[in-house]
């Protein structure tokens, strides 16, 4: 069975908020994380998408325009560990829980 998409997890559970693991921007981050060395194309369009989502921590998109560019730019130049770390420095602000519960995109579940 082919990997479902953030869109259609999205759609199929009606976006449930009451747990952090089925929100939508998270799902994005996740699957952004995982392309980032092998389909800087989809990464640009998951960056637009998590554009459009508002981040209330912070009252700013999710990934603001100027954060997506420079993610863009080091992916171009081949520097794909510098682009994680900005997604994940959104990531925290998006989502940010303590060092007990910490499960950033690239880290591995416990």
């Amino acid at each position: 069975m082919a990997e479902e998409s953030p869109e259609a997890r999205a759609y199929r559970r009606g976006f449930r908020q009451k747990d952090k693991r089925d929100d939508y921007a998270l799902d994005l981050f996740h699957e952004a994380r995982a392309k980032l060395g092998t389909d800087a194309g989809r990464v640009g369009q998951i960056l637009k998408e998590l554009a459009r989502l508002y981040n209330p921590l912070i009252d700013a998109p999710v990934v603001d325009l100027a954060t997506s560019a420079r993610i863009m730019a080091l992916l171009e130049t081949g520097r794909s560990e510098d682009a994680a770390a900005l997604l994940d420095d959104r990531y925290r602000l998006y989502a940010p829980v303590d060092d007990a519960e910490r499960h950033e995109p690239g880290a591995p579940t416990v």
